[in-house]
């Protein structure tokens, strides 16, 4: 037994200086495995998105209009001059730029709560089974898994004046107008562009939070429904708390996408979106690529990374000290 004992302990150590053994060769290898294979990710992360955003960060203190776009580095030093002109809310960029903040502020508040309401009523509905459960799952499905520019694009058919379905069961069918609205300019935009930013978000909370209903076990419903609670009690006393961790997530999530949308009022408006549709997204976009001055366009843009870094994490912070509270 010694014997065995001493054995092992002299092939398991290496003196100072030899070459490391098989076993240790064995723990750095399956401790470095796990980076080696995040390196193929973290690289494309770099070219994809930081190197981009570096390059706009610097863009952004750069007077660079049309006449640098051959050459962007060639471009006048301006130091902070694009944020002033940006955050100068008494001059017409600044007053256009709080204007569209503003406009989609209320934008995403109203479409994070209809998606978030939505989904979870459905997900709570479809938790009972009845015949075609399932194809009733598979058609609220059917807006998050299309395309988004063909999903948009016949949203832009529907809305057409003259001859949209819309219009024709508003006004031709239910008599709800006096006259066909105008649906894609004007105050009605803002209404259109929630309509369907609701309608391509709402199966995504649907299926989040579906998901998270599965974790919460079924003999809680049947104590409760034996003490007597109903079902709003039941939702309000066992289904929200235990899905507060899910909707969490979900709800920074939708924040985050529909705060940065650009596709859906892109493909609903075109490059210029009316006043009350005027999203910040494509409000960027027009100040770097319609009016060709790209210094103003980063500063705005590294001033909308700002504010979302600064909303997700006060976002973060409140709801761990919510759960540390809440497990106390």
């Amino acid at each position: 037994m010694t014997t065995t004992t001493a054995v092992k302990e002299t092939v398991g150590t290496t003196a100072p200086g030899a070459a490391p053994t098989p076993r240790r060769t064995g723990r750095l290898r399956r401790i470095g495995l796990p980076y080696l294979l995040l390196l193929p990710a973290l690289l494309l992360e770099l070219l994809v998105h930081l190197v981009p955003m570096v390059i706009g960060v610097v863009m952004s203190f750069k007077e660079l209009t049309q006449f640098y776009i051959r050459d962007w580095g060639s471009a006048p030093w301006s130091g902070l001059g694009n944020y002033k002109v940006s955050v100068d809310f008494d001059a017409p960029v600044g007053e256009a730029l709080l204007h569209s903040f503003f406009v989609t502020v209320g934008f995403t508040l109203l479409s994070v709560g209809l998606c978030w309401l939505i989904g979870t009523t459905a997900a709570i509905y479809m938790q009972d089974t009845f015949r075609g459960r399932g194809l009733l799952r598979a058609l609220f499905l059917v807006p998050y898994a299309l395309p988004v520019y063909t999903a948009v694009i016949t949203w832009v058919f529907m809305f057409q004046h003259d001859n949209g379905l819309v219009n024709h069961v508003l006004h031709d069918q239910l008599h709800l107008t006096d006259k066909p609205s105008f649906w894609l300019i004007g105050d009605n935009s803002f209404v259109a562009l929630l309509v369907v930013s609701v309608w391509k978000g709402w199966p995504f909370a649907f299926l989040i939070i579906m998901a998270g209903l599965q974790n919460i076990p079924r003999e809680l419903y049947e104590a409760a429904a034996l003490d007597g609670a109903g079902m709003w009690q039941q939702i309000r006393r066992i289904t929200l708390p235990s899905l507060r961790p899910v909707n969490q997530v979900l709800v920074l999530v939708l924040f985050l996408w529909t705060f940065n949308d650009f596709n859906t009022p892109y493909v609903l408006f075109g490059r210029a979106a009316p006043e009350a549709a005027d999203l910040i997204s494509v409000h960027i976009y027009q100040a770097s690529f319609v009016t060709w001055n790209f210094g103003t366009g980063s500063a705005m843009s590294v001033l909308l990374l700002l504010f979302l870094l600064v909303v997700t994490g006060a976002y973060l912070l409140l709801t761990s000290r919510g759960r540390r509270t809440s497990d106390v």
